[in-house]
């Protein structure tokens, strides 16, 4: 395993992140925990999760699970760097989402408890809020962290100035901030390359993609209709995609085959060699899926075959950063 630091920090963390929002509605328990002693076992360290995952409202099934794992001993939560989320609507009262001040506290506690831990090494903000201060939001996180209940604060789904907006109100602070950003990217989606990501590097974040498949769009799915091998067919994020863009999957398909690699391991290679990348969060249902994305580790995309995957997914723009990716 391949490890890196998480943006500015000192802290080490595995190239490829386990996302674990699987666990609870596609895997049983028995089998999540296989999982993740598998992803120990590969030397993958960085596990990410939040409140809301398990999609039973206010229960955090995915949490429960993850802290029954740690409760089995074994060192396991000492080797995991663990990350999960605050935001997401917990109950139907007004004040259980969000991100005030009295949210965020209580929504650590809560996720304390069902993960059987003392402290969340990474605790991100799962959306932004434009109705809650920074002053406020950072009162709670630095409230948070000399409780010695969260290490490392990070942010998910910000936009490039939310970003510097968190990061001066930080500064005014003298607090560290953000350390990461958790966003949507893959060959498919690279909005971000516009601002989020010039952003990030420019303060020092980690970035950890979502979705580095599209929902497994990349994964080769074309192949596994045709061979009945795939476990589920084209649904959301995938079959919007697939129903505009098939012709670009199909060549996509053909480039990853010419390679002689999987589609999903060049994926995830690709985003692997993008600037300002940590660790793209792979979402295993099965042991075979969780190694199998480890090859992606063995991939390099060099320059030809990154001007290729550019034809089929061409950036916004001319490519790179804004203003020159639209402006002189």
């Amino acid at each position: 395993m391949e490890y890196t630091n998480l943006g500015r920090t000192g802290l080490s963390v595995s190239r490829l992140c386990l996302g674990t929002m699987n666990f609870g509605p596609q895997t049983n328990e028995p089998d999540s925990f296989a999982i993740m002693d598998r992803a120990l076992e590969h030397g993958i360290n960085f596990f990410d999760t939040a409140n809301v995952y398990g999609w039973k409202l206010g229960e955090g099934v995915t949490e429960q699970i993850i802290g029954r794992w740690f409760a089995q001993g074994g060192g396991r939560r000492d080797k995991v760097v663990l990350a999960t989320k605050v935001y997401g609507k917990m109950s139907d009262w007004p004040n259980d989402q969000g991100l005030s001040a009295r949210h965020i506290i209580r929504a650590c506690e809560e996720s304390l408890r069902r993960l059987q831990t003392d402290t969340i090494d990474l605790y991100q903000m799962h959306h932004i809020s434009r109705t809650t201060p920074w002053e406020e939001i950072w009162q709670a996180m630095e409230t948070l962290v000399a409780q010695g209940k969260v290490i490392y604060v990070g942010s998910s789904n910000f936009a490039g100035w939310h970003i510097a907006q968190a990061q001066a109100a930080a500064g005014r602070r003298n607090f560290l901030g953000l350390v990461s950003e958790q966003c949507i990217y893959n060959l498919m989606t690279r909005h971000v390359e516009l601002e989020v990501i010039p952003a990030a590097q420019h303060f020092g974040l980690g970035i950890i993609p979502w979705s580095p498949l599209h929902g497994g769009l990349l994964a080769g799915l074309l192949r596994k209709m045709a061979e009945g091998s795939a476990a589920r067919g084209a649904s959301g994020r995938a079959a919007d995609a697939l129903a505009e863009h098939r012709p670009t999957i199909e060549a996509y398909e053909k480039l990853c085959a010419d390679l002689g690699h999987d589609p999903a391991d060049v994926a995830l290679a690709w985003l692997l060699s993008r600037p300002g990348v940590t660790a793209p969060i792979i979402g295993p249902r099965t042991l075979d899926q969780l190694d199998r994305n480890l090859a992606a580790l063995e991939v390099k995309i060099d320059d030809p075959t990154s001007k290729r995957l550019d034809n089929l997914f061409p950036p916004l723009g001319t490519g790179g950063p804004a203003p020159e990716s639209w402006a002189w």
